[in-house]
């Protein structure tokens, strides 16, 4: 009987008679490819785009930082320490702390960093983002600046700046800041953040400059999983910590986690909203199947006079459902995947007709997208199972037709 049942369910969805039933199956089909369709882009987006917030980002700040209340002195033999946890990809000395940086009549407030610059290709992706210079050849009176920072300032490479920090200068005449000339011998941009505030001097600069002698303040982590970030750093600190020397750690969740926590939210809420449109279609879907019904109280009628069962007649309606939901989902994974990796080149066309770009003013002047499976399984099961519910309510009241009632007034 399901092999009737599918075969009616068919020709009720194709039908030539009701033409009005065949333009909403089409509506309801319509519907819910633009809205899977939709949700498929808009989360492989949304993907794409925290996956460069990460890359750009955790790729540059520290995911951990181990420090103590007092310089660490004998950093390198806890740096080959900390690198046999099998959690740690690489540690460096760091160093860190708020200066200005001015030249002519213009000035910023940067972070201004001291890096091993033979170790900072292992713990950060800098290196690889250079627009000129090298980080591997910065001296101790050079500074390596981002990019929007040195068009902030007007520099360029071989101009000197001038870097005013917060330690103090004792003379006859008072104290006052210090300040040390830098000539800029790098340029590095990332698109992101870091491009605004970010100065990069060399580790033993930075000692000087903070009175260090030869320790350092902090021990920076590049580690494995970088949502794992804390509990990684608890077992570290668990692992060196004795009486004699007590470390603690931060990772970059006390400086960032708002941010990726504010691109969770926004990703819930989209794609919340977006399966808002993925409801219309389910509800066209619903709409169908109840026009359906009542064109074909007749045949429903005739079916149940002839002995057809109330589960085959439910089941002929829930059929023609699911040829409408099969057919819009899989017309929506296929645009939503073929959309999204064709979203640059839609974007550029849209651009070239209404002659002005749309991205330029954001930190990924284009569009990232990353496909989770895994999602993508979600929504297409998810649009199957309301599509679904939506035929069975009105399959139901195709059953319940008194077909006494129906043929008495044909």
């Amino acid at each position: 009987m399901l092999k009737l049942s599918a075969s009616l369910g068919l020709k009720y969805f194709r039908s030539s008679k009701g033409a009005f039933v065949s333009f909403t199956s089409i509506m309801a089909v319509i519907g819910l490819t633009i809205g899977v369709a939709a949700l498929i882009i808009v989360t492989s987006v949304m993907n794409g785009f925290e996956k460069e917030l990460k890359e750009r980002i955790l790729g540059v700040i520290p995911h951990v930082l181990i420090h103590s209340k007092k310089p660490i002195n004998d950093y390198q033999s806890l740096i080959d320490k900390i690198e046999m946890n099998p959690d740690v990809e690489a540690a460096s000395p760091f160093i860190q702390s708020q200066a200005l940086i001015s030249i002519g009549n213009r000035s910023k407030g940067i972070l201004l960093t001291g890096i091993d610059t033979q170790k900072e290709a292992k713990v950060s992706i800098l290196p690889s983002n250079m627009l000129m210079g090298s980080i591997e050849s910065l001296d101790d009176n050079e500074i390596i600046l981002g990019y929007w920072l040195a068009a902030h300032l007007g520099t360029a490479i071989g101009d000197e700046v001038n870097i005013t920090t917060p330690e103090m200068r004792s003379s006859i005449i008072g104290s006052f800041p210090r300040s040390f000339k830098f000539t800029v011998s790098g340029i590095f941009e990332l698109k992101a953040e870091p491009d605004q505030n970010l100065a990069l001097i060399t580790h033993k600069t930075a000692q000087k400059i903070k009175g260090f002698g030869s320790a350092t303040e902090n021990i920076r982590l590049k580690v494995s999983d970088v949502m794992n970030s804390r509990v990684i750093a608890s077992d570290i600190i668990f692992d060196i910590s004795s009486e004699s020397k007590i470390y603690a750690s931060s990772t970059w969740e006390k400086t960032h986690g708002t941010l990726f926590q504010a691109v969770q939210l926004e990703k819930l809420i989209i794609g919340i909203l977006v399966f808002l449109i993925i409801g219309v279609a389910a509800f066209n879907v619903l709409c169908t199947t109840i026009m359906s019904v009542k064109s074909k109280e007749r045949e429903i009628a005739i079916l149940k006079t002839i002995g057809a069962s109330d589960f085959t007649i439910v089941s002929i309606f829930i059929f023609q459902g699911l040829y409408i939901s099969l057919l819009g989902i899989s017309l929506g994974l296929i645009s939503g995947i073929l959309i999204t990796l064709n979203l640059d080149a839609l974007i550029s066309f849209i651009e070239t007709i209404i002659n002005r770009s749309l991205l330029d003013n954001y930190f990924i002047n284009y569009f990232p997208y990353a496909f989770n499976f895994n999602q993508i399984s979600l929504v297409l099961f998810s649009s199957f199972i309301l599509c679904f519910i939506s035929s069975v309510w009105p399959s139901t009241r195709a059953a319940k037709l008194n077909p006494n009632e129906v043929l008495r007034h044909e």
